[in-house]
Order: C-alpha cells, then structure tokens, then sequence
C-alpha cells in the first residue's frame, strides 16, 4: 500500500499542496493499520524488523512473563528511539507492543515548507528522515516518560541555521510537545511527550542576492595584494638583517605564518569545490589554518614580551634579549604553543574541523579553540603595553627623552602597538558582522591587507631601510 501510494504520487501536481497533505496521511495512515496486523500476543518478548522499498519497520512486543530490565532502544535507518516500554506495559496487564517506522520519500508529500512560523522569511530544510512511532493493540497508551528519538542528518548543517524537533499534526509541521536536547554536526536529540510521525527541520535565513563571482574575485585580489606585501616585508628583513638594530625574529616568523596562511586560505577558496568532497583533506587543511593564524598571533605576544625586556634594560649598555631568549628558543616557543593548542582541539572534539569553507565548526562552541587563546594573546599584550608605558615614564624620569635608543624603543613601541591592532581588530570585528554586507566587506579588507599594514608600518615608515635604500640608490648611482 505504501508503494502504490507513493506511485499514484508521481501523478499529482508537485504545486497542489493539499494533494500532497492528502496523499501523506493516507499512507500514514495505511501504514499504521498494517503494522497493527503483524502485532501478536505473546507471553515473553520478540522483535520483528521489516524492509521495504521506501519504508523500514521495526516492531518490539512484550508479554506478562517478559523479563525486562533496561528500557528497549529502537532503530530503523539510523534513526533511533528510546520507550519506556516496561512501564507502559505495566500499566496494561503486562502486554504492549510498539512499532518504529522511517519513510525515506515522504519529505516529498510532508515538505519541511508545511512548518509554519512566524518569520515568514526562513527556509525550511528537512535534516532527517520521517519517521513515525506508534502503540499497537495497546490499550492504555499514555506516556510514562519523554520518548527520545536520536535522528541522523541527512544535509550539512548551517552554522546559522535553528534546528526544530516537530511532528506531524493533520496538516502541518508543529512543535508542541517536541523538543530539542542536544545536537552535533550529525545527530540531533529530540524528546517528544506524545507517540506521532516526526522529523527534524532547520530553518535559515536565505542569503542575499549577491553575485558570487565578484565577490570571490575581490577576495582573490584582495588577498594576493597581501601576500605580495607579506613577501616584500620577508625580502626586505632579509636583505637588512644586519643593519636591524632589534630583535627581528618574532616579527619574521609572524610573517611567514601569515604569509602561509593567507596562501593556504586562498588556494582553498580557489578550489573549494575539488576540496569540500574530500573531508579529511579539507579538515587538515582547517587544522593548519587554525595553527598558522594562532602562531601569528603567539609571535606577535613574543615580541610584546622582548619589547618590555628591552624597556627594562634601557639603562643598561645594551639589551638582555638575546642573554634571555636565544632565537632557537624563541622558534620553539612560538611554534610549539599554538601546536598543543590544536592538539588539544583535536583531541576533545575530532570533528571539530571541516565547515563547507573548510574551517573551524561552530557546534560545541568549538570555535573558542580560535578565539578564546586569541583574546588571551590580546589581552596579556595590553596588560604588557600597559607596563611598558609605566616603565618609560619612570626611566625618562632620569634619562635624557633625546637619546637616540629612548627614541628608537618609543618607534618600536607605537609600532607593535599598531601590529597588534592590525592582527586583533580583524578578527574581533567578525564577531559582529552577523551576515551586514558592509561589515563582512569591512573584514574581508582588514584580514586580507595585514600584510600590506606591516609592510607599511616595518618597511616604508622604517627609517632604517628608508637609509639603507638610500645607500643602494647612491651606491647603484656611482657605478652607472
């Protein structure tokens, strides 16, 4: 019978939603008295399992001489459900039965657009199968406990989406009675007071209509005028590494970090759609993001950490840096860090990593894993910052404000104070972008064009590579 119906479906108008109704409860219906006929008594227990095309079925009956100790868990097509059958049972003589069915087309009579709700502007997407459960030739089927149903999504979740547990109510998807417990990003737990047909919808906001191409392009630009500047900042420490009167290797390796990150970023933009399949290749390539930004973001507190040491000697001959933090240190320190945080990640939550942009998930709150070591970072360098300026203005106290290394450590400070709002501001602003176009743009920018910034900031605005180019030019001058 659930066959034929779901044939005679095929000659109904998609567009006539009363039909659709009219034809789903029909083979609810027909379904339900079928399985009343395979029910009988017995006097212990048994289980009975059925497949067919379109409909799996799984019936659980119990006897007054049945000896049950754990409340039975059903499971048809992933789907599971937990009765209190025992207690049910004891309230009718010691028999029940029940019986767990899943429908794997019937999204196509009951659409997820038959779930009403008062934002007239979502989307409704159906996340599992239908399935329904019922208390055949049970006289007393009033509920004892909750029935918990663990359904398995069939789609990806939105990020952004709310997942709704309803059930089918003559004519409609409803709530009432039905609720979530928990989810993932592939099971969800609903708990339901009463015995229906349910399902799991998602509702989302549609996306504006935005063209894609230009977008995708902008970031494409956007981000490889960065890299291009990220490059020249590299080439530029390299050429002047010794006539660099600071420490340059924090500064170096945050480069290289972001360099390589804002790289793998737009390679797997650019070819999003050969990656996406492959989910253990795009949730490496999320766990690598994830490292590389952490490190920029680690080596820009090393350096904060190297510029108070400085302060604190200014009234020494020369600085302690390299007489505390040697620069084989320092490499360890700034890698090391952000790779136990990773592993940390990965082994608290391994699904953590691998969104349709292949990056970090927001189930779990897991996407604190990101920003909750780079809040720390930020405020750890404004505490610092904080006691850099206190220490300054006690050894300007007694030295004199003009001497040429007070000046050169104040350059420095107002410089790392910009990185520091270069590298934090980007990300603190995605918080609020919340799908605002301008704000999404606003971020693409600012992310994209660090290293345009510390190119500017380290490079252009460095009165020591500004009189090294000058010898260059001067030098290249002469010979011609």
């Amino acid at each position: 019978m659930v066959l034929n119906a779901q044939e005679q479906l095929l000659k109904v108008e998609t567009g006539n939603p009363e039909k659709l109704v009219s034809f789903g409860n029909a083979v609810l219906n027909k379904t339900e008295k079928l399985v009343s006929t395979l029910v009988t008594p017995t006097k212990t227990s048994y289980s009975l399992n059925i497949s067919l095309n379109g409909l799996e079925l799984q019936v659980f009956a119990v006897g007054p001489e049945a000896s049950m100790k754990e409340i039975p868990q059903l499971s048809v097509n992933s789907t599971q459900m937990e009765i209190d059958l025992i207690q049910i049972s004891n309230n009718n003589k010691g028999s029940a039965a029940v019986a767990f069915m899943s429908y794997s087309n019937m999204e196509n009579m009951l659409k997820p657009s038959f779930f009403n709700t008062t934002d007239n502007d979502t989307v409704n997407t159906m996340m599992s199968t239908v399935v329904s459960a019922t208390l055949p030739k049970t006289s007393d089927t009033q509920l004892t406990k909750p029935v918990n149903f663990t359904m398995k999504h069939i789609k990806e979740t939105d990020p952004n989406g709310t997942l709704s547990c309803v059930y089918w109510k003559n004519t409609e998807w409803v709530v009432d009675g039905c609720y979530l417990v928990q989810t993932n990003s592939t099971h969800t737990v609903c708990s339901c007071v009463h015995l229906s047909t349910f399902a799991l919808i998602m509702q989302t906001k549609p996306l504006a209509e935005t063209s894609d191409f230009h977008l995708d392009l902008l970031n494409t630009v956007l981000v490889s005028v960065g890299l291009v500047f990220l490059s020249l900042t590299l080439l530029t420490f390299a050429i002047c590494r010794r006539h660099l009167r600071m420490n340059n290797t924090p500064r170096i390796n945050l480069c290289f970090s972001l360099l390589l990150a804002h790289l793998i970023f737009l390679l797997t933009q650019s070819y999003l759609n050969y990656i996406q399949p492959l989910e253990m290749l795009c949730a490496v390539l999320a766990g690598v993001l994830h490292f590389l930004f952490l490190s920029a973001f680690v080596w820009m507190l090393i350096e904060a950490v190297l510029l108070f040491i400085s302060v604190k000697n200014l009234t020494k001959i020369r600085s302690k840096q390299k007489e505390v933090l040697g620069w084989k240190c320092l490499i360890i320190i700034g890698y090391v860090i952000p790779l136990v945080v990773v592993g940390v990640s990965v082994g608290l939550f391994p699904g953590g990593y691998g969104t349709k942009q292949c990056w970090i998930k927001m189930d779990r709150d897991f996407i604190w894993s990101f920003v909750g070591p780079v809040c720390v970072i930020l405020a750890v360098n404004v505490i610092i910052f904080i006691g850099i300026i206190l220490t300054l203005r006690s050894v300007l106290a007694g030295l004199n404000s003009d001497h040429s290394h007070i000046k050169q450590t104040k350059i420095l400070v107002f410089k790392i104070l910009v990185q520091s709002a270069i590298l934090g501001c980007p990300w603190i602003l995605g918080f609020f972008t919340d799908r605002s176009p301008v704000l999404e743009m606003v971020f693409l920018f600012l992310n994209s064009q660090q290293g345009t910034f510390i190119f500017l900031v380290y490079c252009v605005l460095n009165q020591e590579v500004r009189e090294q180019y000058r010898k260059w030019t001067t030098s290249c001058c002469v010979s011609k």
